[in-house]
């Protein structure tokens, strides 16, 4: 299970090329209605998360190849701000802390490496809040922003982080 989560984070972006370019022309094309988009996001984060936003989202598609192009990572930050305007974000980003599928850390294995913290986003952006391994601090899987593009866990080298029920 392991080894195909890993091969999803790395193939992620041709994931999210292939599920928001089927949305956009499904919408373009066959005129599904936003309120359905709006209620696969709803039940999308339920289940998993705020996994919409990296995963399926056109949009999100269009700030992935904006933030590729900046050698220097200044238009990182800016990923959170596109979300400002999408109902889905909003509703997922909220259902982080309550869905199925989260982020675990078991801390028996756990080498306190600090390489998921590296590869994380949101700790990235708040590191004097976040942490994946450190106790005292806020899980960032759990915030309003991280959209689950799983590279913590997919990185972690001795598998202590997980993403399950």
């Amino acid at each position: 299970m392991r080894k195909l989560l890993i091969l999803l984070v790395d193939k992620r972006i041709l994931i999210l090329a292939l599920l928001a370019g089927g949305l956009y022309y499904g919408i373009s094309v066959y005129h599904i209605s936003l309120w359905y988009v709006l209620l696969a996001g709803v039940v999308l984060g339920v289940v998993f998360g705020k996994v919409f936003c990296r995963w399926i989202c056109p949009l999100g598609l269009m700030m992935e190849f904006m933030m590729g192009m900046s050698p220097d990572g200044k238009i990182k930050g800016m990923y959170q701000y596109h979300k400002i305007g999408c109902p889905i974000a909003w509703i997922s980003g909220w259902l982080n802390k309550y869905s199925l599928f989260r982020i675990k850390i078991n801390n028996d294995s756990c080498k306190n490496c600090g390489i998921c913290d590296k590869e994380c986003y949101i700790v990235a952006m708040e590191p004097q809040k976040y942490s994946l391994y450190k106790p005292i601090m806020d899980r960032p899987g759990d915030s309003f922003t991280c959209s689950k593009c799983l590279k913590c866990v997919a990185t972690c080298p001795n598998g202590s982080l997980t993403y399950k029920v």
